[in-house]
């Protein structure tokens, strides 16, 4: 893989703000279409995922889209059929849901870390292929990022996070585990993508060592995934505000303020 070079803020800023009137276009579009969008978003800890996530959903209306990012299954939903949970979130037409992590669990995390039997895995790569393909024959259009980060990268981000109080919650118990499974974490995705990789649904790596880059590379895919026309409603001429008659406001100082402290 390339190392690519940092990408100056001003460049960044400007490509992100064009992509920003982008996606608002093609959410018009997802919604006038009746389209049913469902995208993945996988990885190793600390890779993007999150702050990729976070751009996508700025300028879009939460109305129409929603992150799922759902916690440990309960005692009863791991009795359920292990896609069960995830299906509830599914979205319906003109609707868009993005997943911040999924099903793939199964495949990583659950692998890795001994949270499922080798039969539950074994029979989870065998359903997963066919219930991705029932997906898409149902119409639903289903795309799946694989956000990739050297072990380099991976282990600076960690030790910024240890040094950021404000990004301590980042840094779970899991997340230093992960540091010292790496390869167990490799050889888990590289046969997930060995099963899963498949023609009607298939995985986009993004090198994501420059977070700025690989979230608009990522979001550059997105649009150019589902082909979209511009049918934003035009700029609404607002007339001029009518008169508001002789209503007396209550006295300013009745009310509670917010201190300015800046």
């Amino acid at each position: 893989m390339i190392k690519q070079e940092k990408i100056s803020n001003a460049e960044y800023e400007k490509s992100l703000s064009d992509i920003y009137v982008e996606l608002v276009k093609w959410q018009y579009w997802v919604k006038e279409k009746g389209l049913r969008v469902m995208i993945i978003f996988e990885g190793r800890d600390a890779a993007g995922k999150g702050g990729t996530i976070k751009r996508l959903m700025e300028p879009l209306n939460p109305r129409g889209c929603n992150v799922v990012a759902l916690p440990a299954p309960s005692d009863r939903e791991s009795t359920q059929w292990y896609f069960q949970r995830y299906v509830q979130h599914f979205p319906a037409a003109g609707e868009i849901a993005v997943f911040d992590r999924s099903w793939y669990n199964r495949a990583g995390v659950e692998r890795v870390m001994d949270f499922c039997t080798d039969t539950e895995y074994r029979e989870f790569m065998r359903s997963c292929p066919e219930f991705e393909r029932m997906l898409v024959r149902s119409g639903i259009i289903l795309l799946k990022y694989w956000f990739s980060v050297s072990d380099e990268e991976q282990e600076r981000r960690f030790q910024k996070r240890a040094n950021d109080k404000s990004k301590h919650w980042k840094l779970s118990p899991m997340d230093l585990e992960s540091r010292n499974r790496w390869v167990e974490y490799s050889k888990a995705k590289d046969e997930m993508f060995f099963y899963t990789d498949l023609p009607e649904a298939p995985w986009y790596v993004v090198d994501a060592d420059v977070k700025k880059r690989a979230r608009l590379n990522c979001l550059t895919h997105i649009l150019d995934a589902i082909p979209y026309q511009d049918i934003m409603p035009a700029p609404v001429d607002l007339p001029p505000r009518k008169q508001q008659g002789s209503y007396q406001r209550p006295d300013i100082n009745s009310q509670h303020f917010v201190p300015k402290k800046y």
